[in-house]
């Protein structure tokens, strides 16, 4: 399951995932809010009877709404720590009862450079962003024994639509000198959820070509 897994960074991550031999189904908006539990919770029975247990599962979904904190509505700090940590909480919450089952799985939080660094105009989602770190983190320690592994990745400036409508020169204060594309993050997943990273959890890997440095 790829949340957001329409377009941008989560299309590249289904298609990359469905290329390394898994089934993958991609919930959008349209298919469920995953700041609904009861949304996410009957979207995940859905994806059930279709094509059987959860055992991966990419929190993607995301949202901006940016403004600074003096001045941000309080819907849309709400709006968007409930869709950044709270639908991934709830997404987790769904799948874990299936890979707890299996004794396997993989899941892999959509994090950002952000979560560990300031970024004025964006407390909502730095903060959204930074839980999602720490939700990582204890989920990896609470399921490690349990076959079952979380980790995270923190894009930097990737070229989606999420990115577009930032101004300024995004690629002069990046150290490699360019835009992230969605592929590398789809690469960095996939090693996360493969075999080879199965002794790897709790762990949080940076795709931002050194901004985070």
């Amino acid at each position: 399951m790829v949340t957001g897994g329409t377009r941008g960074i989560g299309a590249a991550i289904a298609e990359r995932l469905a290329a390394d031999g898994w089934d993958v189904a991609r919930l959008g908006r349209a298919d469920a809010d995953v700041a609904d539990r009861d949304a996410v919770n009957a979207a995940f029975a859905r994806v059930r009877v279709s094509r059987g247990p959860i055992l991966l599962l990419v929190n993607n979904a995301g949202i901006r709404a940016d403004g600074l904190a003096i001045s941000m509505d309080h819907d849309d700090w709400s709006s968007v720590v409930d869709t950044n940590l709270t639908g991934a909480f709830n997404c987790t919450k769904a799948a874990l009862p299936d890979m707890l089952k299996a004794r396997y799985g993989r899941i892999v939080n959509v994090s950002s450079v952000v979560a560990e660094r300031a970024n004025p105009g964006q407390a909502n989602y730095v903060a959204a962003k930074a839980g999602l770190l720490g939700l990582t983190r204890t989920v990896a320690r609470e399921m490690a024994r349990k076959g079952v592994t979380c980790n995270a990745i923190t894009p930097g400036f990737i070229a989606t639509d999420m990115t577009a409508d930032l101004n300024g020169d995004l690629a002069g204060a990046i150290p490699a000198g360019r835009v992230g594309q969605p592929e590398e993050v789809a690469a960095a997943v996939s090693f996360l959820v493969s075999d080879e990273a199965a002794y790897v959890n709790g762990a949080t890997l940076s795709v931002d070509g050194g901004l985070g440095a």
